[in-house]
């Protein structure tokens, strides 16, 4: 197990240029520059609502749009997150949460269970957030999931402004991963009766 549950990742394609630190047990601060302040602004409260300390230095193609940029900060952090869970002994595994943000109620749960999913429900047209198209919290969402190995259903279940409806996808996800990634000393091994996650 990595006992101290950190990890630093490094990715650097044709469209971006990435270098993302985080430790699972911290205390949710956040340095965060991706080029895209709204996008900055999530990942930062991200960090806040989870307990993770999160460093995040990102260069885009943002002269293209925000969509490469969004999409591998995902992916790159699914992967720090995978690797600062070492070999998920003792994972509490599973972790929810309800999220209210003013008229928006969201619901995100989460498995850690080795293989990836992304279910991810909300109204069909929301207006964009400045310039910020809500439908990249999705690709972001997509990214982390398949990267992290996990199981991520996230639901508006009622919502109306497109930036309460992506803060609370991102305070919920910051819930429901914190959840999942605690450590249970009544747990031997992994939580699974595969024996393995």
């Amino acid at each position: 197990m990595n006992t101290a549950r950190t990890a630093e990742i490094a990715r650097r394609t044709a469209e971006t240029d990435i270098t993302l630190s985080l430790t699972i047990d911290g205390q949710g601060r956040a340095d965060v520059s991706t080029g895209i302040g709204f996008f900055d602004h999530m990942l930062t409260l991200f960090a806040k609502h989870s307990l993770i300390d999160l460093k995040v230095v990102a260069k885009g193609d943002l002269h293209v749009d925000y969509h490469h940029t969004v999409e591998d900060i995902g992916i790159v952090m699914g992967q720090a997150l995978r690797q600062a869970l070492g070999d998920k002994k003792g994972l509490v595994r599973y972790g929810w949460a309800y999220l209210p943000m003013d008229e928006t109620l969201a619901r995100v749960a989460v498995d850690l269970s080795g293989r990836s999913y992304l279910e991810h429900r909300v109204p069909e047209r929301v207006e964009n957030i400045g310039a910020f198209p809500f439908q990249l919290v999705e690709e972001f969402l997509r990214g982390l999931a398949h990267n992290l190995l996990a199981n991520v259903h996230v639901e508006i279940l009622y919502g109306r402004d497109a930036h309460h409806m992506a803060e609370a996808i991102f305070k919920g996800l910051a819930r429901a991963l914190d959840a999942a990634m605690r450590i249970d000393p009544r747990v031997t091994g992994v939580p699974s009766t595969k024996e393995m996650l």
